[in-house]
């Protein structure tokens, strides 16, 4: 005997297995780093007309870039979905606190991302900026919260000794900054391989010995040991939560993305199809997982680096700075591929919140 079945009920059915399948993602975690872009119409989420303060490096829209369709892109794990972000909601979970983006460029570009976010959700708040020294502060004046960034591309210490500059991999003095900030949200690794007149450093120092120069991801290592202890030692994790930002990569060879004729990412108009990078990770990625698995306090891992890879398009290229005689694949144009991380940061939080206690605003 034969069963019809009602297609829409088989419908119904099925996308209500779809939506216990995601749920069940939600609570039991998922993997937000593996997935694909996909086109949104929605997108992006914000305005980058209406975010005055964004700073001519990002500002790709201004310097001249007509094509927006890389604004447009979706960030979609395989196995669930991303909560959208909420501004309003952040705000108000964060009434009362603090936040601190700990880092280089790559940092000033996620810091300047989240509060053109926040500012589009509550554009007629009152909020001002403020800079002292290498901190600047992103204050919400109607929810009393702070979101700042502390420019310290190394983490660990540069010196100004006899000899010259010194980068002590085993000193970090600026962790007087970060103590009590409710949210830390740490990166570097964009200077580590500076040579010649870039590079702000003579010598390197680790455990009183001084050198010229040393292998570079040896060191890079050394200096993340020493922000881990730094952690380890003044962060209690009942109360504050603690990121690192990951590795973001830089697009300046074609043929790491399958496509040898590209000298950069310049003219690049999409991200690459599908849920791998053909060039692989940068080394760098290890490092940093190698130390993190290592912390009695373990911060965790904003890992936006594959799903960065995969936007080829998203980098200011010759809208960048200094314009058409420069070029700039490293950073990223807002609004863009930065949004995703702190749509993903947001994810986490929520996640992450029931086990500290910041006594969030429901």
């Amino acid at each position: 005997m034969r069963h019809w079945v009602d297609s829409n009920s088989l419908f119904s059915s099925c996308f209500g297995l779809l939506v216990l399948a995601l749920a069940w993602c939600s609570a039991n975690g998922c993997d937000l780093f593996t997935g694909k872009w996909v086109l949104y119409p929605s997108y992006p989420l914000y305005s980058a007309s209406a975010c005055p303060f964004i700073q001519k490096e990002f500002s790709c829209q201004k310097n001249g870039r007509q094509d927006l369709l890389y604004t447009r892109y979706r960030w979609q794990p395989l196995h669930c979905s991303l909560t959208r972000f909420d501004g309003l909601k952040f705000l108000e979970k964060f009434r009362g606190k603090s936040i601190m983006f700990v880092g280089d460029s790559l940092s000033l570009n996620q810091w300047q991302s989240l509060t053109c976010m926040l500012h589009s959700a509550v554009p007629t708040a009152r909020f001002n900026i403020t800079r002292l020294n290498d901190v600047s502060t992103f204050a919400f004046l109607d929810f009393d919260v702070k979101v700042m960034l502390d420019r310290n591309v190394y983490l660990v210490d540069v010196v100004m000794e006899k000899i010259g500059r010194v980068l002590k991999l085993d000193s970090i003095r600026s962790g007087k900054l970060w103590a009590g900030i409710d949210m830390l949200i740490f990166n570097t690794w964009h200077w580590w391989n500076r040579r010649g007149p870039t590079q702000p450093w003579d010598f390197i120092e680790y455990r009183g010995v001084i050198k010229k120069d040393m292998d570079r991801i040896q060191a890079f290592e050394l200096a993340l040991d020493t922000w881990a202890g730094w952690v380890d030692a003044n962060v209690d994790p009942s109360k504050s939560l603690v990121f690192f930002q990951g590795i973001s990569p830089s697009h300046y060879n074609g043929t790491l993305w399958g496509e040898p004729k590209a000298k950069s990412c310049v003219g690049q108009r999409q991200p690459l199809p599908g849920t791998t990078y053909p060039g692989g990770l940068p080394p760098a990625v290890d490092v940093v997982k190698k130390v993190i698995s290592k912390m009695k306090t373990p911060a965790k891992l904003l890992d936006v680096t594959l799903l960065s890879l995969l936007r080829k398009d998203g980098h200011p290229s010759i809208y960048g700075l200094t314009g058409s005689t420069g070029l700039d694949c490293s950073h990223w144009c807002l609004a863009g591929v930065p949004d995703t991380w702190n749509e993903i940061l947001y994810n986490l939080i929520l996640e992450n919140h029931s086990s500290v206690n910041l006594k969030f605003n429901k």
